[in-house]
């Protein structure tokens, strides 16, 4: 669960409009929960939009308007049916449960070039998706990205991510860093996030001054 916090509010047409302090990553039709903000701004909503720009008020077709020469970052806004609150410094936290879905178990099984022999390894591959849709994700959010969760950037995005699932599917069983083997003979370290995952997932790259 991500947590943010809320530094201001307005009210306006039944529009509700929250600034956060850090940059957010929300998506249109995420659900969020809102709390200690206060009033009708609390509970739980779904994002309706993620605006750049202040917000105005609706057009005669109620849909929300805002003043591009008025750029601010980090707001969410959805509908809150209440009195109208001007722009203010607010307190509060928003709270959502970001899942990512660049990639499935199909996807490693795939990659791995292997038939699902039993219904363990169907769900430790299951595990294996889920763990690298957020553990690449997450990176990549790291690295300064703003990335849709229901699909991959782009197609160099998800082939890094299958890879990175395919490498912690083939550590399943073993010890430390190595892979599990039947030889005798060390295998060396293996490194789920190699160099060519993070190449593909454009993350860690040089600092442009």
């Amino acid at each position: 669960m991500t947590i943010y916090t809320v530094t201001s509010k307005q009210l306006l047409n039944d529009y509700a409009v929250l600034q956060t302090l850090e940059n957010a990553s929300f998506e249109i039709g995420q659900t969020i929960t809102v709390d200690n903000v206060g009033g009708d701004f609390d509970g739980s909503f779904v994002v309706y939009a993620v605006p750049q720009y202040y917000y105005i008020g609706t057009n005669g077709n109620g849909f929300p308007t805002f003043n591009p020469n008025i750029p601010i970052n980090n707001q969410v806004m959805y509908v809150a049916v209440g009195d109208a609150v001007d722009r203010t410094p607010a307190t509060g936290t928003i709270e959502f449960d970001p899942v990512c879905e660049w990639i499935d178990d199909d996807d490693i099984a795939d990659w791995l070039g292997i038939e699902v022999a039993s219904a363990g390894d169907e769900a430790f591959l299951v595990i294996c998706a889920e763990a690298a849709n957020a553990f690449c994700s997450l990176r990549r959010f790291e690295n300064g990205y703003f990335d849709q969760l229901s699909v991959a950037p782009t197609a160099a995005v998800k082939l890094g991510t299958t890879m990175y699932g395919g490498a912690l599917y083939r550590q399943r069983g073993s010890a430390g860093q190595d892979f599990a083997t039947f030889d005798g003979m060390s295998q060396g370290t293996t490194n789920g996030l190699s160099a060519i995952v993070k190449q593909l997932l454009g993350i860690n790259r040089a600092v442009v001054a």
